[in-house]
């Protein structure tokens, strides 16, 4: 679940790692974006969401989302579980922290900053040289596909990343979607330096198996099925999806599993 295509990235690692399993797809198009919204508001569209989902009676539900697991996780887990299990998304802050190299943080505005993301900074990264990088309108361009504006976005947020990063941590999940122009814009900031890149989708899809008892086989045959939910009702894939290989994937459209 999220409020748009960000959940692209972890349902594209589920299909990777499990070729076999349904796939039940809960956004939001009627309410996005969440980012904007009160704690109050948006906990209550990500619950809508969520009740929307677990109707198909899912083994475990991702949240897909930075924003909605910093503000409506508790509040999802306290309806679902034990039944469904909930598995949030926090970014990789730890494991880049622990390469000892400089991390730079990319994240929307109002997580840039945030006491969440300081306090996992605090929690996982003392001692580490970590720069907040802010990234306003990114995840709105790669909502829309728009090409253009991801460009802009993404140019704007490298030249606030320092020239001598070593490890990039993507803080939403969105941005997976467009980690290759991300990656160019950072070689041309770095002169080319072989950086890191910390995402969430497949660490998260790797959560949600083993919490239901199930390990990883992406060598099955792909017979899993894909459902499509927007704002509780029955649809298909948005056009914008099809502009981002996992999207393509998900839609069985050229992409290879595995």
């Amino acid at each position: 679940m999220d409020s748009g295509i960000g959940l692209l990235a972890a349902a594209a690692a589920v299909r990777r790692l499990r070729p076999d399993a349904d796939l039940v797809l809960s956004s939001d198009p009627d309410g996005m974006p969440w980012g904007p919204r009160t704690p109050e508001d948006l906990t209550g569209r990500a619950l809508a969401v969520a009740r929307a989902a677990a109707e198909h009676r899912p083994d475990a539900l991702i949240v897909a989302c930075n924003t909605a697991t910093v503000h409506a996780l508790d509040a999802v887990r306290a309806e679902l579980e034990p039944d469904i299990p909930v598995i949030g998304t926090v970014p990789a802050i730890k494991p880049a922290a622990a390469s000892g190299g400089r991390v730079a943080i990319w994240a929307t505005p109002a997580t840039t900053g945030s006491p969440y993301q300081r306090g996992l900074i605090r929690d996982f990264a003392t001692g580490a040289r970590v720069t907040e990088v802010p990234c306003p309108g990114l995840a709105d361009a790669v909502e829309a596909a728009d090409d253009a504006a991801v460009t802009a976005a993404v140019a704007a947020a490298a030249a606030l990343t320092p020239a001598d990063v070593t490890d990039v941590v993507l803080g939403c999940t969105h941005y997976e979607l467009t980690e290759s122009p991300i990656r160019a814009a950072l070689a041309a900031r770095t002169g080319g330096a072989a950086l890191v890149y910390y995402g969430s989708a497949e660490p998260v899809a790797t959560q949600a198996l083993r919490r239901i008892g199930a390990v990883a086989e992406p060598g099955l045959p792909r017979t899993g099925g894909l459902t499509v939910l927007h704002s509780g009702r029955e649809a298909a894939l948005p056009a914008a999806a099809f502009a981002y290989i996992e999207g393509r994937l998900l839609a069985g459209q050229g992409a290879p599993v595995g």
